[in-house]
């Protein structure tokens, strides 16, 4: 499972950014860990130096093998929330794909008739 993680120029990159985010992602989704490729994480300040509420913005990308990529944000006022509220955006998403994929209706619903007698 490859993890790429970009910030924008108002958020400071660190490598114990880069290894919470890493770790999270790894922790959440281990279960699905075969069938995910490729995560992109995008973490932005909407509003820069202005400040504001609920102004940085998380965005993931989760690509599954043989689906189309999966993609959430979620806006928080720091960094932690942000990055938190994607993944359990991305987590609904994901177990919503996979349930619809490995579950497919065969047929449709079928309604008995009443016999008449």
């Amino acid at each position: 499972m490859n993890i790429e993680i970009r910030t924008d120029k108002n958020i400071q990159n660190s490598e114990r950014l880069i290894g919470y985010i890493r770790a999270e992602l790894t922790n959440e989704f281990q279960r699905h860990s075969e069938r995910i490729t490729h995560f992109s994480v995008h973490l932005s300040d909407e509003n820069g130096d202005k400040g504001g509420d609920d102004d940085l913005r998380c965005m993931i990308e989760a690509r599954l093998a043989g689906l189309k990529p999966i993609a959430v944000s979620h806006k928080a006022g720091n960094v932690d929330a942000a990055i938190h509220g994607a993944i359990e955006r991305l987590k609904r998403s994901l177990e919503h794909v996979i349930e619809k994929k490995d579950n497919p209706r065969a047929k449709p619903l079928e309604i008995e008739e009443e016999d008449e007698a």
